[in-house]
């Protein structure tokens, strides 16, 4: 109960839908195995290396399935070669390094890798993102996170528009600056921007909250200020330190940024109030 009293005093579960809750809390004690029937039993001291410089996104999607069938659980992918479609719906334990920079769509669809990626990557990575990690250690294009579930996605350099479009739970750790329309349509989760943020920040945001360290450009549509809670204070400090990364001036001197909640009762709004929020 004392860990349901601190996630609700960070603001974690908002969710005051009527009728019946999106919520589920699992249970330490409970048997059933959560992990997909078709899920690979793999070894983490078992390391396994792929040159992908002469291989297509395809070839090398299945080589990582091959690799992990064989109980390979550390894998290195070199020469990736900023190719699309890398590294996708990876429903399995896994540390990944790739070692290089990747085009779009990479690493999408995934629920629970462990993924560092030592150069760039292109539009829309860790889409649908589920569980597990991935790491960029430089920049990253736009719609970095749509849609994100779950997992921690971090991103230690500078990062393209529309970080975390249509969120609905998970963290996205920036480490630089972030384009317009971060946070857009969010709908739950946490987005801490440790640069600066672009316009429209949070436009139609249901609920989550994002946290900014630089200047911010503009708020959208139903964003607004917030207060930082010391149970956030503690967590941001915490989850910062995890990936190696620091507020500028402190956890305490970020910008908190929430739903202002104007939008939850659109259809009861008169014509001209839709008009003016549109």
């Amino acid at each position: 109960m004392a860990l349901m009293t601190k996630a609700s005093d960070s603001g974690m579960h908002t969710e005051q839908l009527a009728g019946r809750t999106q919520q589920r809390f699992f249970r330490p004690e409970e048997e059933a195995r959560f992990t997909y029937p078709h899920a690979f039993e793999v070894d983490f001291a078992r390391r396994a290396e792929i040159d992908a410089a002469d291989l297509e996104p395809t070839q090398i999607n299945l080589k990582l399935r091959e690799l992990m069938g064989q109980g390979h659980g550390t894998i290195v992918l070199k020469n990736p070669g900023a190719k699309h479609g890398i590294a996708v719906g990876i429903l399995n334990r896994l540390n990944l390094e790739i070692q290089g920079s990747l085009g779009y769509f990479g690493c999408g669809l995934i629920d629970g890798p462990n993924i560092r990626i030592t150069g760039r990557v292109g539009w829309s990575c860790a889409e649908n993102m589920m569980a597990g990690t991935v790491v960029i250690e430089k920049n990253a294009g736009s719609t970095f996170g749509a849609a994100m579930r779950g997992g921690d996605l971090v991103c230690k350099g500078d990062v393209g528009a529309r970080v975390g479009i249509d969120m609905k739970g998970g963290t996205i750790l920036i480490g630089g600056r972030a384009g317009a329309f971060c946070g857009f349509m969010m709908q739950r989760g946490r987005m801490v921007i440790l640069g600066d943020a672009g316009k429209n920040l949070g436009d139609s945001m249901y609920d989550g909250t994002i946290y900014v360290g630089g200047s911010i450009a503009g708020l959208g549509v139903d964003a607004v200020p917030g207060e930082i809670t010391d149970v956030e204070a503690d967590w941001l400090e915490r989850k910062l330190k995890l990936y190696g990364l620091a507020a500028p001036n402190g956890v305490r001197k970020l910008q908190k940024i929430v739903a202002g909640r104007q939008l939850w009762n659109y259809d009861n709004l008169e014509p001209a109030e839709k008009k003016l929020i549109l």
